[in-house]
């Protein structure tokens, strides 16, 4: 009857973190939004996105059922994750202008394939027990798990020089906090360290990326407040210049009839 009830609220648990996490995939969205109105990827970096996509991969093999049995929810979220990934990985290059970061983040995209790929082949073929799949496969998914987590550090540290936020979306620090809560409580349902270890893991540095995001709100404020300001007095100083010179009509520039 208890462990009836285990498997149950495992169950509830492992649905709540599939709905957080699609959430968690999706939250890139707005920032993607953002790149395809201004045509450019701007500073966004794809490290994020390239961990994840590598993490989603391994995540689905140690989901299999020759590897790692009963894990059914693990496998359904981290291929809706590896796709979503796909895609926005796919706009990324599409959207970005410097050749020799587009070159570099294909590269890695073909490493990371030809490594899951290999990885597949050799745990299936070699060992022949899930046990030894699970525990050769599981201590992979942590360090790919804890890279995935630990990716946004590179931005966390523009965040610390420009005192900006900007380029650290909120709603992915948010997502990954909730994430990593709700698959750090599946993996005690029962016990199993190697979802419990790199979520634990990846609680704490969502929840230093949302600490982050609250110390340094007030000042991303004034800096685009700022930009904005300089925008406008560098278009009026612009318009005052081509007055002077005789280009524009000083009348049509006030905004008077003739």
């Amino acid at each position: 009857m208890v462990s009836q009830l285990v498997n149950t609220i495992r169950n509830v648990v492992g649905i709540t973190g599939n709905v957080i996490a699609l959430f968690l995939f999706l939250s890139p969205v707005p920032t993607f939004i953002r790149i395809w109105k201004k045509g450019s990827v701007e500073q966004f970096s794809p490290v994020p996105y390239l961990a994840t996509l590598v993490n989603c991969i391994v995540w689905v093999i140690y989901g299999l059922p020759m590897v790692h049995p009963n894990s059914v929810l693990v496998i359904t979220i981290n291929a809706a994750g590896t796709a979503i990934e796909v895609v926005f990985l796919t706009l990324f290059l599409i959207f970005c202008h410097d050749k020799k970061k587009r070159l570099k983040v294909l590269l890695i995209i073909m490493v990371e394939l030809i490594f899951m790929a290999a990885l597949a082949t050799l745990i299936l073929t070699v060992l022949h027990t899930t046990q030894r799949r699970s525990i050769i496969v599981g201590i992979i998914a942590i360090l790919f798990n804890v890279m995935m987590y630990a990716a946004p550090l590179s931005v966390m540290k523009l965040v610390i020089t420009t005192k900006s936020v900007e380029y650290m979306p909120f709603f992915l620090s948010l997502a990954s906090f909730a994430n990593g809560v709700a698959w750090t409580t599946y993996a005690f349902l029962p016990f199993d360290p190697f979802i419990a270890v790199p979520n634990g893991v990846g609680t704490i540095f969502s929840l230093a990326q949302l600490l982050l995001y609250a110390t340094y709100y007030k000042s991303t404020k004034r800096i685009i407040a700022a930009r904005k300001e300089a925008k406008m007095e560098m278009h009026l100083s612009l318009s005052e210049l081509a007055v002077a010179n005789g280009d524009v009509d000083p009348k049509k520039t006030a905004g008077a009839t003739p």
